[in-house]
């Protein structure tokens, strides 16, 4: 029997699985992936961005977590020779409403001890010739890499150490037992395989309310899919050198359209937030009807959607409308063309709601005597993976104390 069972081989997990091992080096440790591969899910599907932690609220877990992972990430990348593309961020400012949000953008990010820079118009033009802008804050800390490389790395690593990593295995029952001698978790797969561990901790993403369910938890939440929609430039490598972003719209749930480069050389445009139709639906037009069903009958979908009614306006006309997601660019990028938008591809977000209708806006971990389960993991996760590992291992020592 193993003493540790973790479901889900995206970067969480395994960061999981290497911060057990960091307190005990021969844990014998079992990770179950249903797909063919490490960090198949949103791990892969990203901008890659390693966030300084600008937007968070102060004292929030994800500050602290986004704090302590961009150093962690960085010292990771460092060791294993991960490429690592420290270019920076800047948030633009196209007009005076968005100059005063931006005022509220860098007092937040200084009581979050984060390092920025506001700079005006001609400072901008001087860093960025090709973006427009009134104001701006840079955030020299935030960088980019490939989390998919890391994960990998990660991967490696942990097999080297004994761990077991086994692909193909869909779970489809949990059962955690007590007794006077001891307890211990099953937990049973598609194919009829079964494993037994002392513990379980779920990092299972787009998955986590089924996972929670299986597992017993009342999981009063649901994950909504929403597809992050992404444009690659064609011939636009040298378009811009820092992360472009727009100044968040408070009306707004999510960031907004931005320029990447990523450390492969490439510009990527996007994401937006559309409704997704599968919760694993990469491919666009790809539909579940039964992951669709499922947050159909879910009331909390039904108050989220009207709360945020604007919002998904503009985000479907955005998706159809090429002309549209290309106007959310040039507010301060001005010279794109819509024929620099090439290869399209997405991402797909793993959103929690509650039965209210408002979003789960930080982590949010639930646990039983014997099972952990990471049940909402929002960006930026894979910049925090590495401590939010070692958190859920002291919470495990914590369990079994």
């Amino acid at each position: 029997m193993d003493e540790l069972l973790i479901i889900g081989a995206g970067i969480v997990g395994l960061a999981t699985a290497r911060a057990v091992l960091e307190r005990t080096p021969d844990a014998k440790i079992t990770i179950l992936e249903k797909a063919d591969a490490v960090a198949t899910g949103q791990t892969g599907h990203n901008s890659g961005v390693v966030h300084a932690g600008l937007y968070y609220a102060p004292g929030s877990l994800k500050a602290e977590l986004c704090r302590e992972g961009r150093l962690a990430t960085i010292e990771f990348c460092e060791a294993n020779g991960v490429p690592l593309g420290r270019i920076g961020k800047l948030v633009v400012a196209t007009d005076e409403l968005e100059v005063e949000r931006l005022g509220a953008l860098a007092a937040r990010a200084a009581a979050n001890g984060i390092e920025i820079e506001r700079i005006g118009a001609e400072a901008l033009s001087e860093l960025e010739p090709n973006i427009s802008g009134r104001a701006a804050v840079l955030s020299p800390g935030t960088g980019i890499v490939d989390y998919g490389l890391v994960a990998r790395t990660m991967q490696a690593q942990l097999e080297a150490s004994g761990v077991r990593v086994v692909f193909g295995a869909d779970v489809v029952s949990i059962d955690e037992r007590s007794g006077a001698g001891g307890g211990e978790v099953r937990v049973r797969t598609a194919d009829g395989a079964e494993y037994r561990a002392e513990r379980l901790v779920a990092c299972a993403g787009l998955q986590a309310d089924r996972i929670a369910r299986l597992g017993g938890l009342p999981a009063d939440f649901r994950i909504i899919p929403f597809r992050g929609e992404y444009f690659e430039l064609d011939g636009r490598a040298e378009l811009v050198r820092h992360l472009i972003y727009p100044v968040p719209d408070p009306s707004m749930p999510f960031l907004g359209v931005h320029l990447s480069p990523t450390i492969d050389g490439r510009i990527t445009v996007g994401p937006n937030a559309v409704l997704g139709f599968a919760r694993e639906g990469y491919r666009r037009g790809a539909i579940s009807p039964a992951d669709t069903f499922d947050y159909l009958r879910y009331p909390g979908f039904w108050r989220m959607a009207v709360r945020h009614r604007r919002a998904a306006v503009v985000e479907a006309r955005n998706s159809l409308l090429r002309r549209s997601y290309l106007a959310e660019c040039r507010r301060y990028a001005p010279e794109l063309r819509l024929d620099d938008l090439g290869e399209r591809f997405a991402g797909v977000r793993a959103q929690a709601v509650r039965r209210d209708g408002t979003l789960v806006e930080d982590f949010l971990f639930e646990r039983t005597a014997r099972q952990l389960h990471v049940c909402n993991a929002p960006s930026p996760a894979a910049t925090s993976a590495i401590p939010i590992g070692r958190l859920i291992a002291e919470r495990l020592v914590e369990q079994a104390a």
